[in-house]
């Protein structure tokens, strides 16, 4: 994993639940990663799928990922090449699932100081979010998480500390 990224931003609200990130109508249907990231949003922002690039960036509002525990809205997601997710706050299942499948997740309050379109950095190990109108700081993460999202996830973190790689 690089400690720091730089991608193009994604601006979303508060609330968004994971039968937006990934509709719920698809739960049972679809299960490659790759079509799951061609719905992706798709009832929020229907430009997303078609428009995201690999290394962009979602910055969000409060409760990001609330709702039932679908491990799909995490999957679309990374699948379309989101490098991050910086929120104010995440859902607690989601943000578990994030860290699961090695999708870098930052709490931190920075959506006000950015727009949709703009370039910010994140800073893993500084514990920094740089944004067009200034810096804003997140607790670093944890070496544990930086070893899971290294490892591709939690199954890869295992794999490692088993010796089965």
């Amino acid at each position: 994993m690089q400690t720091r990224i730089v991608g193009r931003v994604w601006k979303y609200g508060d609330d968004v639940n994971t039968d937006v990130i990934f509709p719920g109508r698809y739960t049972y249907s679809i299960s490659d990663a790759d079509e799951m990231a061609r719905h992706a949003l798709e009832d929020l922002d229907p430009t997303f799928a078609a428009g995201v690039s690999p290394g962009d960036i979602i910055v969000a509002g409060r409760n990001w990922g609330c709702g039932s525990s679908r491990e799909q809205a995490v999957t679309c997601l990374k699948q379309a090449g989101v490098s991050a997710i910086v929120a104010r706050s995440f859902g607690r299942i989601y943000y578990r699932n994030a860290i699961n499948q090695a999708l870098p997740i930052v709490t931190c309050d920075a959506v006000n100081g950015v727009e949709a379109g703009e370039e910010i950095t994140i800073d893993f190990v500084a514990g920094t979010v740089i944004v067009p109108d200034g810096t804003y700081e997140f607790d670093p993460l944890p070496p544990d998480v930086l070893e899971i999202i290294e490892s591709g996830g939690l199954i890869g973190h295992i794999r490692r500390q088993l010796g089965i790689v």
